[in-house]
C-alpha cells in the first residue's frame, strides 16, 4: 500500500480520487496569514471553505497546493480548510524564485536536510508532513541560486521518495536545463513533474520532455500567454501522441492574496472575469471540449485519477 503525506495525515494513494495537481489556497508572503490578515480582505477562511466546498460538490478530492515558504505557505490554514471542506490538501516544500541574499553560501546538502525534515518530522512545530518537493526557474533559466535549491530537492527525493514537480518557464524551454541538472543528481525522471507546460503550444518541446520520462503539469487554465482553447488544442495532441498516462491537467488558481489598495471587491470582480468558474473551471469548459474533440470519458477520468496516483506510487501505465 503506498501513501502520500497530507495536511491530515498519511492517504492511501488509492484514495486519492480526482486530483488536481497544482493549486494555491493562498499566495503571499511566509506568515501573512497569521500576522497580516487583513490584507487577505474579509472573511479569508470563509471564502477558502466556500471555494474548495464547491469543488467538492463537483468531483474534487484532493488537491496540491503548491506554495511553498517564499510563496506564503500556511499548512495550518491548509489543515483546517481540509477539516472543514473534506478536500484532501497535499502541501509541498522546497523553494521557489525568491531566494534571498541571506541564502548565500547555503549547500544543497544543507537545503535539502531542511526538506528532508519537513517530509519525515513536519512543518515548523505543526507536524503536518510535506507531500510533495518544489523548485522553480523562470525566465532567466536556471540561475545559480536557483540550481542549489534544484540540487537539493533532487538529494531530498532520492532520501525520501517523495515526488518532484517543477516551475518552469516552458516558453524558453528551460526545462531542457532543469532535467539536465536533475539527471545528473541521479533522479528518475519518471519521479519528475514538469509544470506550466501548456505555457507555450510547441508540441515539439512538449513531446521531447515527455520523451525524457516525465510528467506534464498542464496547469495553467485559462491562461493568459496562451489561450484556453489553444491550451486543450496542445493537450489533445499530446493525448493522441499516446502521453495520455502522463499529463495532469490544473489551474494552478489562487483562492487568497494580498491585494494593493485594499479594494478587494474589485479585486474579486477581476478574478470573476478571468474565471467565474474557479477551480471547477477544467470541469465546466475544458472536459466538455475535449469530449468534444472525440476523447474517451475513461481517458478523462484517468487524467485526474490513475495518472497522479501513478505519479505519486513511482509507476507509469505500461510498469515502465
Amino acid at each position: 500500500m503506498a501513501t502520500v503525506n497530507s495536511v491530515l495525515g498519511p492517504l492511501d494513494t488509492a484514495d486519492l480520487g480526482f486530483t488536481l495537481m497544482h493549486e494555491h489556497i493562498m499566495v503571499g508572503a511566509a506568515g501573512v496569514y497569521r500576522d497580516y490578515p487583513e490584507l487577505l480582505g474579509p472573511h479569508a477562511m470563509e471564502r477558502v471553505t466556500a471555494r474548495l466546498t464547491a469543488a467538492k460538490e463537483d468531483g474534487i478530492d484532493t488537491l496540491v497546493d503548491a506554495p511553498t515558504l517564499d510563496l506564503g505557505r500556511d499548512v495550518e490554514l491548509l489543515a483546517e480548510a481540509s477539516r472543514r471542506t473534506g478536500v484532501q490538501i497535499i502541501a509541498c516544500t522546497g523553494w521557489w524564485l525568491d531566494v534571498p541574499r541571506f541564502f548565500a553560501g547555503v549547500s544543497p546538502e544543507q537545503l535539502a536536510r531542511v526538506f528532508v525534515r519537513e517530509i519525515e518530522k513536519g512543518i515548523g512545530g505543526t507536524g503536518i508532513k510535506a507531500g510533495i518537493l518544489k523548485s522553480a526557474s523562470d525566465v532567466a533559466g536556471v540561475t545559480p541560486e536557483e540550481e542549489v535549491v534544484l540540487r537539493a530537492v533532487s538529494r531530498a527525493h532520492l532520501e525520501t521518495g517523495v515526488p518532484i514537480m517543477l516551475h518552469s518557464y516552458s516558453p524558453g524551454q528551460v526545462g531542457r536545463q532543469q532535467l539536465a541538472i536533475v539527471r545528473a543528481e541521479g533522479v528518475d525522471l519518471s519521479r519528475v513533474k514538469m509544470d506550466h507546460s501548456n505555457d507555450t503550444t510547441d508540441v515539439e518541446y512538449l513531446t521531447w520532455l515527455l520523451e525524457q520520462g516525465c510528467y506534464l503539469g498542464l496547469d495553467r487554465y485559462p491562461g493568459r500567454t496562451a489561450s484556453s482553447r489553444a491550451r486543450t488544442r496542445t493537450m489533445k495532441a499530446l493525448i493522441d501522441a499516446g502521453f495520455a498516462d502522463r499529463l495532469c491537467p490544473s489551474h494552478d488558481g489562487i483562492v487568497l492574496s494580498v491585494v494593493g489598495g485594499g479594494n478587494f471587491e474589485h479585486a474579486e470582480a477581476e478574478r470573476l472575469e478571468y474565471n467565474p468558474h474557479g477551480f471547477l473551471y477544467l470541469n465546466k469548459v475544458v472536459l466538455p471540449e475535449l469530449r468534444e474533440m472525440g476523447v474517451p470519458e475513461e481517458t478523462l477520468r484517468s487524467l485526474f485519477v490513475d495518472v497522479p496516483r501513478r505519479f505519486f506510487e513511482g509507476g507509469w501505465a505500461d510498469g515502465r
